[in-house]
């Protein structure tokens, strides 16, 4: 049974959010993907909405770009956290970015960053909600975490040689 349900506005989405795929995949969390529309498939996204609780899906992630409104109207219809990730637009991206994020109140969407990187971190967040009350991911998230940071300073390593022998020379 999935924990994550994933929503693109269209399959023009999907290239963007697998970023968001790859990384639940990494943290072994279960998700399930649909391609739903606030506006091209208003009814049928309500009733997928309105079945979430029901098969225990925990959080919701909802990438689309332009207008943007899919986390708004997930949002509207769940008590379940919903994560917008504005994927792209007419303005690189900005347009999408204030119509996931710019909610009324009481209407919650907790926003990404646009693109690829809010696609990954929309993963990671939606692992921190989880890893609350899940022991074992949450020790994923620390070995993900040290991973992140051994890689930097391997990176670091690699440039402070390079500047010694540019030095020398």
């Amino acid at each position: 049974m999935p924990k994550v349900a994933v929503i693109i506005g269209s399959d023009s989405d999907l290239e963007l959010i697998q970023a968001c795929l790859d990384q639940l995949k990494e943290f072994g969390i279960e998700y399930e993907l649909r391609i739903l529309s606030a506006h091209r498939t208003p009814e049928e996204l309500s009733k997928y909405v309105a079945q979430l609780e029901k098969r225990k899906v925990k959080i919701v992630i909802a990438g689309a770009g332009l207008a943007a409104h899919l986390a708004g109207a997930v949002a509207s219809q769940t008590h379940l956290p919903v994560i917008g990730v504005p994927l792209s637009g007419l303005m690189g991206g900005l347009d999408a970015l204030l119509s996931t994020a710019q909610m009324p109140g009481g209407i919650p969407v907790g926003t990404m960053a646009v693109g690829k990187p809010g696609a990954k971190n929309s993963a990671i967040f939606a692992a921190r909600i989880l890893a609350l009350s899940n022991a074992s991911l949450k020790g994923k998230l620390k070995k993900f975490q040290l991973k992140m940071k051994k890689n930097l300073r391997g990176k670091e390593k690699k440039i402070l040689k390079l500047q010694k022998q540019r030095n020398r020379d």
